[in-house]
């Protein structure tokens, strides 16, 4: 499937596992690495979505055509902990993006690419592959970039159809820390940065499944120092700190097989009376230790365009997602209510316990595409932690 743009050699290929071929200019990191190939419907945010550690093991096609242009620098970085350094592991772009143009440069996109180990191959018809996606499902794949424009196409395929896949695939162990540590530090403003927050009323207990770095800034923006812990931290562990509230956090994988360590540890922290906020894979975590299970979606949600409907308020919120797997809204027991849904596809994006200050959301409301259409579950958040300090009823 030759891309219509592609003018010289091709140095770089996208294999998948059904046998189709995409041939490009290779730009980032040299090799090959297998991963889920899924659509990006974001026009901005590149560097924040290719450190996102949700997105380990999968390879990310930009329906956006120019990407890369702004170039990089070290404040537009998610990944929290080296742990998660390498989140997405192949990028599939319209255009080879041109010398930077912005303020805020710090590094062109293919040195940066390339330094953090990402595959990038552009030229590519992303709208064929969007379709194909759309159409199938995503696919298991091989990204490879080789300057001499090598390529054993058979091989390629074959290390396609064998490689394992997301299904099953517990991650959040990868790229979670490995120890404590906390922060206490506001969102980035003009122009003094990323504040730091004084005296903080609040102390949160996050547990680390891949946890975006601007989650952790959202809670300081809300008065609460943030305390990260191991995916594998134990309700005992987490408690110890004297939490007033925790934080499930977003991450990679299937939820069901992190599940099988997180959600009875959940299960004891929702039990102890603690307000608890979970944010896309912390929301599928929460929904498995409530008794709900969750699926694998076709094409998941993957974007910064996604209407989501409150079904309280009867509001439609702009929000950012990026999840391949969702809980299955009919699986809710007694006492659990849902929230959101997709207007989309009617895929539940949130959920409360009721007479509990427990809930969560699908997608991330530390993202900004509304801009601020989401920020008000941490305010909701903090309130439930506040009420929880004084006694008042949550």
């Amino acid at each position: 499937m030759p891309p219509t743009s592609l003018t010289k050699a091709p140095t770089a290929a996208l294999v998948l596992a059904d046998g189709a071929v995409f041939l490009g200019q290779g730009l980032g990191a040299t090799g090959a690495a297998p991963g889920e190939v899924c659509f990006n419907t974001a026009m901005t945010g590149y560097q924040e979505i290719l450190t996102d550690p949700s997105y380990a093991a999968q390879i990310i096609a930009f329906t956006f055509p120019h990407v890369g242009n702004v170039g990089t620098n070290a404040d537009d970085i998610e990944a929290s902990s080296p742990a998660a350094a390498a989140a997405a592991r192949g990028a599939v772009f319209r255009a080879l993006p041109t010398e930077p143009s912005n303020w805020r440069a710090q590094q062109t996109f293919s040195a940066w690419l390339s330094a953090r180990g990402v595959i990038g191959i552009a030229g590519v018809d992303t709208r064929a592959l969007t379709r194909r996606i759309r159409e199938s499902g995503m696919p298991n794949a091989m990204i490879a970039h080789a300057p001499d424009g090598t390529f054993d196409l058979d091989r390629l395929r074959a290390e396609a159809v064998a490689w394992r896949g997301l299904e099953g695939a517990e991650l959040a162990k990868d790229v979670s820390t490995t120890q404590s540590y906390t922060v206490e530090q506001g969102r980035w403003r003009w122009p003094e940065g990323f504040p730091p927050v004084a005296a903080p009323a609040l102390k949160v207990a996050v547990i680390d499944y891949g946890v975006k770095q601007n989650i952790l800034r959202a809670l300081g923006d809300v008065g609460a120092a943030a305390i990260v812990l191991p995916a594998n931290a134990t309700a005992e562990e987490v408690l110890a700190h004297a939490p007033d509230g925790v934080l499930l956090s977003n991450g990679p994988g299937d939820p069901a097989a992190t599940g099988v360590y997180a959600a009875p540890q959940i299960k004891k922290l929702v039990e102890s009376g603690t307000p608890v906020m979970g944010v896309c894979l912390g929301h599928q975590m929460l929904a498995l230790a409530l008794g709900a299970k969750t699926m694998k979606m076709p094409q998941g949600h993957h974007g910064a365009n996604h209407p989501v409907k409150d079904l309280e308020t009867g509001k439609v919120e702009i929000v950012s997602m990026n999840h391949g797997f969702a809980v299955d809204a009919d699986t809710l027991p007694t006492g659990v209510k849902q929230t959101h849904v997709s207007l989309f596809d009617g895929s539940n994006c949130g959920l409360e316990v009721a007479g509990k200050p427990v809930f969560s959301v699908q997608y991330h409301p530390e993202a900004s595409p509304g801009p601020q259409d989401s920020h008000y579950l941490f305010e909701r958040f903090a309130d439930a932690m506040r009420a929880k300090k004084s006694g008042a009823p949550s």
